[in-house]
């Protein structure tokens, strides 16, 4: 296959490209050129302005791929721009969407919880919208054109020993530390999705039949609690806990509610996801060991 990447130069977008790669498609990706990376092989490397539809569809001209994986696609006018540029140039295009499209819930959420159609586009760019209601109206975008089938992945938190934002390093950091971690609902619920998962699940859809809105997480959920708990052990300390807290104490996964999803829709179709209660202790045990060889060497 040939496949356009916008995005790809770390963390999922990384692996995903190395994984095309390996199975032997022909791969190009399309950043502003700020971040340099390698691959498993060389991969044409375009240069462009995603929310610049000029920038665009001048790099784009003449061009055909029979995927696009769009990971930067954060608005409704970058689902526009999406839909009117790369109109006759791809048959399958998969945008990263997101948990943040759902309200909190008790309930495992499935992809009928919430659907784009009909969903009011107001529009606007991630510079005026929140990302949840980017992500929301950039879907309903996608919902309604006929241009090429679209997909549309909603992942939890993505976690990795490769995750940049490092949310999990957080907690691991705070409790080697001693200091404390603002969790205002310490048993709510959640999902995650590990980083090779994640890429994974995206190289698998080039060759699904599934469209539309489809979620992507590991089998299980965990308490907040029970993260914490995982980080304690794996440090061998314990973790001070606080509901009220500093913004820069707050824990990254300080949801106010239970927020986790159902993946038997992905499932059902044919793929095989993680055990998280299998893969976060050993992510845990990783981070807590080099953050103790850190310490130890300074």
């Amino acid at each position: 296959m040939n496949i356009l990447v916008l995005g790809g130069t770390r963390f999922v977008g990384k692996r995903l490209v190395n994984l095309l790669l390996e199975e032997g498609h022909e791969v190009t990706i399309g950043t502003r050129g700020k971040t340099e990376t390698s691959f498993v092989r060389p991969v044409e490397h375009l240069v462009l302005d995603r929310e610049d539809k000029a920038s665009l569809a001048a790099t784009v001209d003449g061009r055909a791929w029979d995927v696009v994986y769009d990971q930067i696609c954060y608005s409704p006018e970058d689902a526009a721009i999406a839909v009117e540029v790369l109109a006759g140039k791809t048959k399958r295009y998969i945008e990263v969407s997101t948990l943040s499209v759902y309200e909190e819930s008790p309930e495992r959420l499935a992809e009928t919880a919430w659907m784009p159609g009909g969903y009011p586009v107001t529009g606007g760019s991630r510079h005026t919208l929140s990302y949840g209601e980017g992500k929301r109206q950039a879907e309903a975008v996608l919902w309604e054109q006929d241009r090429f089938e679209a997909v549309m992945v909603r992942f939890p938190i993505i976690l990795g020993p490769d995750d940049y934002t490092k949310r999990l390093h957080f907690h691991v950091d705070k409790v080697l530390g001693g200091e404390p971690i603002g969790v205002p609902s310490p048993d709510a619920r959640i999902s995650f999705v590990h980083s090779a998962e994640a890429a994974a699940f995206l190289c698998w859809l080039k060759d699904s039949s599934l469209t539309g809105p489809v979620n992507c997480c590991s089998n299980g959920d965990v308490s907040i609690r029970e993260v914490i708990g995982l980080v304690e052990k794996a440090t061998g300390k314990t973790a001070v806990i606080r509901e009220q807290s500093a913004d820069e104490q707050r824990s990254p996964f300080g949801i106010g509610k239970s927020w986790h999803m159902d993946n038997s829709l992905a499932a059902e179709a044919g793929f095989e996801f993680y055990s998280l209660e299998h893969w976060l202790p050993e992510l845990a045990e990783e981070l807590a060991a080099a953050a103790k060889a850190a310490h130890a060497g300074n």
